[in-house]
């Protein structure tokens, strides 16, 4: 039923742009996406996550269970970003997250891949579709404040509901540790004022995009409060995540000449804790989907 009432809005939308020049612009933009969550798995170093190298800190997940649910994901980027430009309400939006979410499980024979993708990610692609159907140019500012002029009221609500158990929900009863809702609630603040200056810092000085990842993921570990890591390691494993990304920072990021050994070292110290930032993983791929989306740059 979501699919329908949302396709009644974008055929009712739709003369604004023409029906090929709608569709056409989000599958862009879902193409994007899946592209902004592959570029996360191929970077490396990353401490302790997934990656086309190893497997960080996880036993049960590979590089090729990520593809996997990446392709399961791809309509679901399509259908979200149609919702947005239709304007649907946060209902639907949460039904099409929960069917993707359905999907990539059944992808993964039930491995947790992408749950806060599908939540950052759908929302931003939704957020996006509301800029291109009221003729915003896309700049990560009106990307943010589409976002929460038209579902932030939902998504505060949304910040406090607890009701579908995960990792994420343990940690954040237990140690009080903000998550994906919290930061979803507060339109995105790690993705806008964190990671997605400190990957455009590195590119203006002039270094490659794959540095440009980097920085902003040690950028975003030193920042958020990081329910994946509390859930694996509690406070202590949480304090060492952000000292390590703060240090790495503080010595200047991938402009030290060594930064790789660097981040390769903190990766191995990560999975022998058997720490894994999640969080700031999928914070990273929003980042990177902002980034592409407004500046129409390919960072794969």
């Amino acid at each position: 039923m979501a699919e329908l009432s949302t396709a009644l809005r974008i055929a009712h939308a739709a003369p604004a742009f023409g029906i090929d020049g709608t569709r056409q612009f989000c599958q862009r933009i879902a193409r994007l996406a899946v592209r902004s969550l592959y570029a996360e798995l191929a970077l490396y170093p990353k401490p302790g996550l997934v990656s086309l190298v190893d497997n960080g800190s996880h036993q049960d997940m590979t590089a090729a269970t990520f593809v996997r649910s990446l392709f399961a994901l791809r309509r679901y980027f399509l259908l979200i970003t149609q919702a947005g430009m239709a304007d649907a309400p946060f209902h639907e939006l949460k039904r099409l997250g929960i069917d993707a979410e359905a999907r990539m499980l059944r992808a993964t024979n039930g491995i947790n891949t992408h749950r806060g993708a599908i939540f950052c990610l759908g929302l931003l692609c939704a957020a996006i579709g509301r800029c291109r159907a009221d003729g915003v140019v896309l700049t990560p500012s009106a990307i943010q404040a589409a976002l929460l002029r038209y579902w932030g009221r939902e998504l505060g609500a949304h910040s406090g509901d607890a009701a579908t158990p995960s990792h994420g929900t343990a940690a954040l009863l237990r140690y009080a540790a903000s998550g994906a809702r919290e930061e979803g609630a507060r339109g995105f603040p790690s993705v806008f004022a964190v990671g997605l200056p400190a990957l455009r810092r590195t590119l203006a000085a002039g270094r490659c995009a794959r540095r440009a990842r980097i920085d902003a993921l040690f950028a975003l570990m030193a920042h958020v409060s990081d329910t994946n890591v509390y859930h694996r390691g509690g406070p202590a494993g949480a304090l060492a995540v952000r000292r390590s990304a703060r240090a790495f920072v503080a010595r200047g990021g991938t402009a030290a000449p060594d930064w790789e050994a660097r981040a390769v070292a903190c990766h191995r110290s990560f999975v022998a804790a058997r720490l894994s930032p999640g969080g700031a993983a999928d914070l990273l791929g929003a980042v990177c989907l902002v980034q592409s989306a407004c500046a129409e740059l390919d960072l794969t």
